[in-house]
């Protein structure tokens, strides 16, 4: 049975990551229904956040969902919506067990569907791989609890640690395998972020493409005074992709009634000294329901958010390259002055991606 347990809750946390950078602020939650060893039910949160992963499984096992076990990534909802209960749903369909990866940690929920499934009589296992589920979840749980998403940090440097050549050239460090590869990373996430030097230097689309997918993660430009030019790639397609600038308190009206004018949205932030708070950065974000933001730079973005220590996970492409010290840094200026004032990260993988080698580093 705990085998058993762990290889179908497995397949439901695969679907979760489905829908990750598809459904938020809700979380992307994974189920699967399985009779008489049979898997009879799948089911994602669907874009948007609705419906959830256990009404889709349980439409499609119709019938077979009596004295099914159902195996889900979070616990299912207690609370009315915009959609009845999730609980409520399963207790209808008349399901003999339900398995949970974790208990929600939303106070509308917390332990509330789990209650409501026992007072129904029905076999509740709960703590099934739950540190992957936690792991996969912990932009929901990081929203929830600290108001700030999930931050994934992606830098693509040389061997010396440099993004760009004296002259501010940048393209390409990594092969067309890692660019693709980063594509794909945006994807799962509901935002890409980058700073205002990043975004003049650039001018990047921040866009996923060549991924045959239909959505696009919403573009964020950290910019204390949007000092941004207005005849960017960003500008001209703020009305087809979302793009947000966080800006402080000093920001010239002429510059935000221009950009507002092109469809951008504008989050205020408090400022640290020069530059954007970044603890209030993500605030921002997390406020507008982001739960993964991938950040792409540049070094003094970067170096704020490690500093901090809100950088989550760390992604860096090495190429097989190097600059020298006149290049442009992957990480601006922290003040370290002692080794153990560093910030620490943890291996997590790594592997060959083309001609470059990938490297994910987590937070302890």
């Amino acid at each position: 049975m705990i085998h058993d347990d762990k290889r179908y809750m497995a397949l439901a946390l695969t679907l979760g990551r489905r829908g990750q950078g598809l459904c938020w602020p809700n979380p992307a939650v994974g189920c699967v229904i399985v009779k008489d060893g049979r898997i009879v039910g799948r089911g994602t949160t669907a874009p948007g956040g609705r419906p959830h992963a256990e009404p889709q499984a349980l439409t499609q096992a119709g019938a077979a969902a009596l004295g099914a076990t159902v195996y889900v990534t979070l616990e299912p909802c207690s609370h009315y919506g915009k959609t009845p209960p999730c609980a409520e749903a399963l207790i209808k369909a008349g399901v003999a067990r339900v398995v949970v990866a974790l208990r929600d940690n939303d106070p509308r929920v917390s332990g509330r569907g789990l209650k409501m499934l026992e007072d129904a009589g029905i076999d509740v296992t709960t703590g099934v791989l739950a540190d992957e589920a936690a792991w996969d979840l912990k932009g929901f749980f990081l929203k929830t609890d600290a108001g700030r998403p999930f931050v994934t940090l992606k830098l693509a440097m040389t061997l010396d640690g440099r993004i760009a050549t004296a002259t501010g050239e940048s393209k390409w460090i990594t092969g067309p395998e890692a660019r693709r590869r980063v594509h794909a990373q945006r994807a799962n996430h509901d935002a890409v972020l980058v700073g205002g030097g990043t975004a003049r230097a650039d001018d990047p689309s921040l866009t996923v493409r060549d991924m045959g997918i239909a959505h696009q993660p919403v573009r964020v430009v950290a910019s204390r005074r949007l000092d941004l030019p207005m005849d960017s790639v960003l500008a001209k397609t703020a009305r087809d992709v979302p793009v947000w600038l966080v800006h402080g308190p000093d920001a010239l009206e002429a510059r935000k009634t221009s950009w507002s004018v092109a469809g951008a949205t504008l989050l205020p932030c408090d400022l640290n000294g020069a530059q954007l708070d970044p603890g209030a950065l993500l605030t921002a974000l997390g406020a507008q329901g982001l739960t993964r933001v991938f950040c792409e730079g540049g070094g003094s973005l970067a170096a704020s958010l490690l500093q901090a220590g809100l950088v989550d996970q760390l992604i860096v492409f090495t190429a097989g390259l190097a600059l020298g010290a006149e290049g442009h840094p992957g990480i601006g200026a922290l003040g370290v002055q002692k080794m153990a004032e560093a910030p620490r990260l943890k291996l997590a993988t790594q592997e060959r991606v083309g001609d470059d080698i990938m490297s994910v580093w987590r937070r302890p």
